[in-house]
């Protein structure tokens, strides 16, 4: 996951950076710095988060010719 599909994701979700950081069990500045893109986060957080927006309903994708971008799952799956 980059910063921006984590941006993103939120924003499908309608969610703060403090919703996140709360779902994912880390602190608030742990995903403010990730999102700004200003320090390294350890592996394990920004997996922490990943797997906590793909439990709230987003896909992860990578569309052909397109780069990486995320979606909320629909319904029936």
């Amino acid at each position: 996951m980059i910063p921006a599909q984590c941006r993103a994701a939120r924003g499908l979700l309608d969610w703060t950076q403090g919703k996140l950081a709360e779902a994912a069990g880390l602190l608030f500045s742990t995903v403010v710095k990730f999102e700004r893109s200003e320090r390294a986060v350890a592996a394990g957080a920004v997996q922490a988060m990943k797997r906590s927006l793909v439990k709230a309903g987003v896909e992860f994708i990578a569309e052909y010719g397109g780069g990486p971008s995320v979606r909320l799952r629909k319904a029936s799956e």
